[in-house]
């Protein structure tokens, strides 16, 4: 059994990665806060999943949510996102427990 796409143009072709950016960012002008031009699909999906990770919702739920049959990709998105947060977590940490030159 043959499936055509599940998004499709106009005229009934298979939809473009530049096609669906330039859609989603007519979606996004005029929102406040928002410069449309520099904002994508996936730059949002990434977001999504972060979000959920630091909200304590495991990493298989994000999996199947997002479409993925793993959770390999979900890590790498959530593990790059949240590392600066436990940077900061681990200096100030170092610092309450002496760990900071500064300290001494």
């Amino acid at each position: 059994m043959e499936h055509g796409p599940v998004f499709s143009s106009a005229v009934g072709e298979p939809l473009k990665a530049a096609d669906v950016r330039r859609a989603f960012r007519q979606v996004l002008k005029g929102v406040d806060g928002i410069d449309a031009g520099k904002r994508t699909p996936r730059e949002f999906r990434h977001r999504f999943m972060s979000l959920l990770s630091a909200r304590g919702v495991p990493l298989e739920v994000i999996s199947r949510l997002v479409g993925h049959s793993g959770t390999a990709a979900i890590e790498e998105v959530c593990r790059k996102r949240i590392r600066p947060a436990i940077q900061t977590g681990a200096m100030v940490t170092d610092g309450i427990f002496g760990g900071d030159p500064q300290r001494s």
